[in-house]
């Protein structure tokens, strides 16, 4: 059979993780991770896609970034030369990445070495692990479907009052149904409703069809605070700090979740909330979670018509415009649009994670506002981090 590779360059990734790799650089070097594969999809057994998956990983290890791709990174102005130019030299290695089975026979795949060499490999791996899955599940899947969704989708925003108002970043790599159907998503976006497209968190394609490339940080960066030697309490305090002085005024979107909303905003005093541009729902009620930012903001206050709140928690485009028609004019708001837009084909995809579970030999974890997105194999950690926070679930 021939070798169709999933990942035809490094730029293939959303651009968090390169800003991520960047203040890991200059701030951590030296950090060693672990990180875990999840599929929370029942009744599906990846373990028979073993030895594919592994020629894909071989094949993303023998990637380089071209010159083109490092003349189009160090345009981006908050990329540092120094960033850079490792980035000519950077590698990804397969030495990092262990397959195998669980005892249930489950494909398991755990990645572990040094955070700065490790970083890369979450969304291609994930991307590779859906699309696989897909070519031997689906075939050459009609994507008749998908164009007419996609379509769907488009004149919802056409036809909608506040449609002018609803801004979207296009944010499903690492769940996309394939890389050719994700890049025909993106161009149909751009023609269709170029003036709602605001970027796509993809960097390879937001060079390709010139959008703008969007992204600041994930959940492993302030989990792997937990052990990066400040006390457990003042983690996320530090994590923010550090990114702050890292890009001095860019990048400005803090990620609220990965202790839960009400730990985050107890931290979350009146300097960060003006240092920061604005917050991430990724977990809960957006909704309660949107109150409860709004609140803390008047508390202490910070006008929220000045803050941007950025939504990518499993969204669709009826759930964006219900959330823009109860806040848009109390707020800024901008919709992460994931899994809706590049695996929306008429065929259920996958839901794959890859998440950070040790820092420097210790547990890590984060513990969303929902309760099925908490991973960590550390029970005893688990609970010491709920007693730290003071939280009820």
């Amino acid at each position: 059979m021939e070798f169709k590779p999933v990942i035809l360059s490094l730029l293939d990734t959303d651009l968090y993780k390169l800003t991520m790799m960047q203040a890991v650089l200059h701030h951590y070097p030296a950090a060693e991770v672990v990180y875990q594969f999840k599929c929370r999809t029942n009744q599906v057994d990846l373990a028979p896609l073993m030895l594919e998956i592994r020629q894909q990983i071989h094949h993303l290890c023998s990637l380089r970034f071209t010159q083109d791709e490092i003349n189009y990174l160090s345009e981006i102005h908050y990329l540092k030369p120094d960033f850079v130019q490792f980035l000519k030299l950077f590698q990804l290695s397969e030495n990092y990445v262990h397959l195998g089975k669980d005892a249930s026979g489950q494909l398991t795949i755990k990645i572990k070495g040094p955070w700065l060499h490790t970083i890369l490999f979450e969304v291609p791996l994930l991307a590779i692990v859906e699309e696989i899955y897909n070519r031997n599940t689906h075939g050459q899947l009609d994507l008749t479907s998908g164009e007419s969704k996609l379509a769907e989708k488009v004149s919802i925003i056409h036809n909608h009052p506040l449609g002018e108002k609803l801004k979207i970043m296009e944010f499903g790599t690492r769940r996309r149904f394939s890389c050719l159907w994700q890049r025909q998503v993106l161009t149909q976006l751009k023609q269709s409703i170029p003036n709602n497209l605001v970027g796509t968190s993809n960097i390879h394609f937001a060079k390709e069809q010139n959008l703008i490339p969007l992204g600041t940080m994930a959940h492993e960066y302030l989990q792997a605070f937990q052990a990066l030697g400040p006390r457990l309490i003042d983690s996320q305090k530090v994590a923010l700090d550090v990114w702050a002085k890292e890009y001095r005024g860019d990048l400005g979107i803090a990620l609220t979740d990965v202790v839960g909303v009400d730990a985050f905003l107890k931290d979350f005093d009146r300097y960060f909330a003006k240092l920061f541009d604005g917050v991430r729902h990724d977990s809960g009620d957006p909704f309660l979670w949107t109150d409860k930012i709004l609140s803390h903001y008047h508390s202490l206050g910070v006008d929220p018509k000045t803050k941007t709140l950025v939504y990518s928690d499993g969204l669709n485009i009826p759930l964006a415009f219900k959330l823009l028609e109860k806040y848009h004019e109390q707020t800024n708001l901008v919709f992460g649009i994931g899994t809706n837009l590049t695996n929306d084909v008429g065929v259920k995809p996958l839901s794959i994670v890859i998440k950070m579970t040790q820092c420097n030999g210790q547990p890590v974890a984060k513990i969303s506002d929902s309760p099925g997105k908490i991973m960590c194999q550390d029970e005893a950690y688990l609970t010491y981090l709920r007693n730290i926070f003071q939280l009820k679930n």
